[in-house]
């Protein structure tokens, strides 16, 4: 299948982002026919033109693990004459299960993406109108290091306040160079000012799943008899083994499944049950459950005893409260007895699986909401089991030690404010930027560090993080594309895609664990580096410079060198640390190599090369059952059981009630679902074929969702003159946008949802431009007060016909 990109733009010289100076270029000439045969005899392994048609002759089938979402498939890479032309499941995998979803099948075009970046970047226009420089990587670093003079490098900025490292924030996206990243901004310069995409997606979902039972765990959908799943819409959201493992069995098949959604998706559609629940509602579901479960025994009460922690005063205060189905019904919109015989089926079920969710934040109480259902899940007693939520277990990789240099001026972490349990490492995104914007840090943060993420589009109220980039006085971006958020980069380098390197090893725990590894199926395209080759070069150029900048400021290093030699000085900055490369002495290659080696020896090597895959007695349980299933671990080797008496599940946190929080999951009248006559509340979600704003350039996907549309319910829609393909004005109190409408009698009245990741305001990429709405433009930037975590559902706008 051959697929056509437009290039008008080009031809039309509308483009914002121009490459300027001699050395410019057309990104789009090393794609064009017409200038094929003059680029392929320079560079004969990118492809004349974007296709994924796949050759009959001598290949190479190289194992990967899949970039494109979270979810880390493994696969293999047909490389025909250094052309990747297909990407294959990777049988070996127990995780991904010889299956590759459309993301992974259109991951290529992230490759052979026409727009992605290419070359270094310097800004030499203003921040947002796309007008850069290409320079050579040395040129680049150089830049960050000194500046321009249309912004201050990183010595400047740190002399001007005297080594403060503080004044570094830093932001990074998933994946398996994150810690690299982590490394080299965190433990070697040493800036404590870190965020990332963990705020803005599952914080409060893995925060209250671990303080509660220890893990967020692994569902066993495969064995489960019921299910009742919440806001999370595995039909369209995320296509992985465990989503088949789930829809196989449900409609009468051996798994009866109860959907909670405001929307009719198509996860609703394939259960048993749908209930409508009103957004922001689920914990006055999950107390009403927990009530009936207490009130009439249902419970496992040798469970109970065993392992929950403070169980009596929970069932004391759940019983007190008086958290009854009627009571539920009046803020859930779910019938009173709909609530009973849920309760009471679950409790009934053999296997009963209330699962965990793995998205971002639905309101305020959506850590307690967690909690919640943690706690009822461990009512049933099904934790820890075959057909529960099972802990599995984990090959554990060698751990290296990190040489962090300590520097005395580094200021501490200031994101806390109004966040009873600040995350230690990962920070909330929206408290950092508007503590920042508001003038309330105490002291400057004036450089940003950005790796793979896009807050642009990610973060709420998108009008306040374009003033946080403006306000910087140096924005480094390393990327893949120039997204939204690279436009406000003054510094942009362009990272090698997934299928361009070999990652750090990485173990996957769970039922079946396995360590996994991906090797590079080409050497990196154009211009652009690893990950950990752009930590290490630019780690050498900061090294010294900034070691002097140390010097001069910090007083406990003055002493400790008084009076020593140039060459005991060195010495004294290799054995402390202020060699910032010292990390990447060694290759990616290598270091896996002597792990895996380490811990399995060189016959565990060979099979982890040759098949991407290694897990203990591997070669003897992996076994072919049928043309499309294989065994990874007999069923009597398989983790359904691991902590037998250390299980835990605590109903009461003492320790949260010092910081002004619920010691146990409560609801509070303020959690009550409202919207004003004439508003609507915004409900945002994400699709399968689509990873947030990661993909929405990719020419194979865009076929499968060319736009998103605003569902509106049709009665609604009627009245108000609205039909299909309608453009519509969605205002909220910190911004608008511009969307094609959706009548469907799949959403309530007073509710609208939008798929999230469009609406992109980069032009450089043609695809994602200006195609659908940004939902981030009009999301209130709230916050749930445990972690700081953005609270995506509690946005009520107003809607016109355009």
């Amino acid at each position: 299948m051959s697929v056509e990109v437009s290039r008008r733009k080009f031809l039309q010289g509308s483009v914002a982002l121009s490459v300027a100076g001699a050395s410019a270029i057309s990104a789009t000439n090393l794609f064009s026919s017409e200038h094929a045969s003059e680029h392929q005899s320079t560079n004969s392994r990118i492809p004349s033109t974007i296709t994924t048609k796949t050759g009959t002759g001598k290949a190479e089938d190289v194992p990967f693990l899949c970039g494109i979402c979270v979810n880390k498939c493994a696969g293999f890479a047909r490389v025909e004459d250094g052309i990747i032309t297909k990407l294959n499941p990777n049988p070996y995998f127990p995780k991904s299960r010889n299956m590759l979803c459309p993301r992974g099948n259109a991951g290529i075009q992230t490759l052979y993406d026409p727009d992605r970046l290419k070359y270094p970047m310097v800004r030499i226009g203003e921040r947002g109108d796309g007008k850069y420089k290409r320079v050579t990587w040395d040129e680049a670093y150089d830049a960050i290091l000194n500046g321009t003079d249309k912004f201050k490098g990183i010595k400047q900025i740190l002399d001007e306040e005297k080594d403060n490292r503080a004044t570094i924030g830093y932001c990074n996206g998933e994946g398996l160079s994150k810690e690299g990243f982590e490394v080299l901004m965190g433990e070697k310069i040493g800036t404590p000012n870190y965020v990332d995409e963990i705020s803005i997606c599952l914080e409060t979902v893995l925060g209250g799943y671990f303080t509660t039972i220890g893990t967020y765990g692994e569902s066993d959908l495969n064995n489960a008899d019921y299910l009742i799943i919440a806001g999370a819409n595995r039909a369209e959201a995320i296509i992985t083994p465990d989503t088949m493992d789930m829809f196989k069995r449900s409609k009468g098949r051996g798994l009866k499944t109860i959907v909670l959604d405001p929307r009719f998706t198509n996860t609703a559609a394939k259960a048993d049950r749908w209930l409508a629940i009103n957004p922001g509602t689920d914990l006055a579901f999950v107390l009403a459950l927990t009530y009936v479960a207490l009130k009439e025994e249902l419970y496992d009460k040798d469970f109970a005893a065993k392992h929950m922690d403070g169980f009596e005063a929970y069932k004391k205060h759940i019983l007190s409260h008086n958290y009854t189905p009627e009571w539920a019904e009046k803020f859930t919109n779910i019938p009173a007895k709909l609530i009973y015989k849920t309760a009471r089926e679950f409790m009934a079920a053999r296997s009963p699986i209330y699962y965990q969710g793995r998205r971002s934040v639905f309101s305020k109480n959506d850590y307690q909401l967690r909690r919640a259902m943690a706690i009822f899940q461990g009512l049933s007693g099904n934790l820890d089991k075959k057909g529960g939520i099972v802990y599995g277990d984990k090959i554990k990789l060698p751990k290296e030690d990190i040489n962090a240099p300590l520097y005395a001026q580094v200021k501490p972490r200031f994101d806390t404010q109004g966040i009873a349990i600040p995350s230690l490492k990962t920070g909330s995104w929206i408290v950092f930027r508007n503590m920042i914007l508001e003038g309330k840090n105490p002291y400057p943060v004036r450089a940003m560090f950005m790796r793979k993420h896009n807050p642009m589009s990610g973060v709420p109220n998108t009008t306040k993080t374009e003033a946080f980039l403006k306000k910087m006085d140096l924005n480094v971006m390393i990327d893949i594309l120039p997204s939204d958020t690279a436009m406000y980069a003054d510094v942009i380098l362009p990272e090698a895609s997934y299928l361009e390197r070999t990652s750090p090893i990485a173990s996957y725990g769970g039922l079946e664990p396995a360590i996994v590894q991906r090797k590079a199926a080409i050497k990196p395209l154009y211009e652009s580096k690893t990950p950990e080759v752009i930590y290490k070069e630019l780690a050498e150029k900061l090294s010294k410079p900034l070691w002097e900048i140390t010097k001069k400021y910090d007083e406990d290093v003055q002493d400790d060198i008084d009076g020593l030699s140039e060459k005991e000085i060195e010495a004294y900055y290799e054995e402390n640390g202020f060699n910032l490369a010292d990390p990447w002495e060694k290759s990616v290659e290598e270091d896996n190599k002597e792990k895996v080696v380490k811990l399995f020896g060189e016959k565990a090597w060979a099979i982890i090369e040759e098949k991407g895959v290694y897990y203990p007695n591997m070669e003897e349980y992996h076994k072919q059952l049928n043309p499309n299933e294989f065994q990874y671990y007999p069923e009597s080797k398989k983790n359904y059981t691991t902590q037998n008496e250390k299980l835990k599940v605590k109903c009461v946190l003492p320790n949260l009630a010092n910081k002004g929080v619920d010691a146990m999951p409560t609801w509070h009248d303020e959690y009550a679902f409202n919207v004003p006559e004439g508003k609507f509340r915004l409900v945002t979600g994400r699709h399968a074929q689509f990873t947030q704003s990661g993909t929405t350039n990719n020419a194979m996907l865009r076929d499968l969702i060319p736009t998103n549309y605003i569902w509106m319910n049709n009665q609604v829609c009627e009245k108000m003159g609205i039909k299909f393909g309608d453009k519509v004005e969605v205002k909220s109190s910190v911004g608008k946008v511009t969307i094609m409408a959706y009548p469907t009698n799949k959403i309530a009245p007073n509710q609208i949802f939008m798929l999230h990741g469009f609406g992109g305001s980069s032009e450089k990429m043609e695809l994602a431009y200006g195609n659908g709405a940004n939902d981030a433009l009009i999301i209130e930037d709230k916050i749930e007060p445990v972690y700081g975590a953005a609270v995506m559902h509690e946005t009520n706008v107003e809607i016109r016909k355009v």
